[in-house]
């Protein structure tokens, strides 16, 4: 596999990585070179076009595009070129908090609104969509585009699924043997 970037994932403010750095962790779980940037629909439409070349020159195998609220950015970004674009719907955003505060501001419809910009594209300009703050998601979608053209991502991502159903397997087992009631406090003490 290229050590340049295969995966584009790009948000439209900083506040946004605070969902999206979820893909990049996926990414790096399984070594797939990505490259990160802001880029806003609004703010920088002329960046926006010039990414869009950036990526199709530097022959990016998926774009993963994140944003709150109107959530333009994945939309606008796959009307300038033909690699496919992952939208993931952002709910909780806060460009403008105050210092001192920890106020954090979430979508006035709950990230429906974001949800739906992203997966309501005109027919000729789709963008597949994942669920709201879901960039995790994302990755895994743009792995199954890579396994395409790379054996070992398609690998990989087989481990990863025989790693789940041996999760789910094994926590089945545990429940079984403590009980329900028990389970739960087990599992979800250090949430509380």
């Amino acid at each position: 596999m290229k050590k340049k970037p295969l995966v584009g994932i790009i948000m439209g403010s900083s506040s946004d990585s605070r969902v999206m750095h979820e893909a990049a962790e996926i990414l790096d779980l399984f070594k797939i070179p990505h490259e990160d940037q802001i880029i806003s629909a609004h703010r920088t439409p002329t960046r926006l076009e010039k990414y869009a070349k950036h990526a199709e020159t530097n022959h990016f195998k998926a774009i993963i595009a994140g944003a709150g609220g109107a959530a333009h950015l994945p939309g606008m970004i796959a009307s300038h070129t033909v690699i496919p674009v992952i939208g993931v719907p952002i709910m909780v955003y806060n460009d403008k908090q105050k210092k001192g505060t920890d106020k954090t501001k979430f979508s006035a419809f709950g990230g429906l609104d974001s949800l739906l910009s992203i997966s309501e594209m005109p027919s000729g300009s789709p963008v597949v969509t994942v669920g709201v703050n879901k960039a995790a998601n994302a990755a895994i979608y743009s792995l199954k585009i890579l396994a395409n053209e790379y054996p070992e991502v398609r690998n990989g991502l087989k481990k990863h699924k025989e790693n789940q159903h041996d999760s789910v397997l094994k926590e089945s087992e545990q429940m079984k043997k403590v009980g329900l009631s028990r389970f739960v406090k087990q599992k979800f003490k250090s949430k509380s």
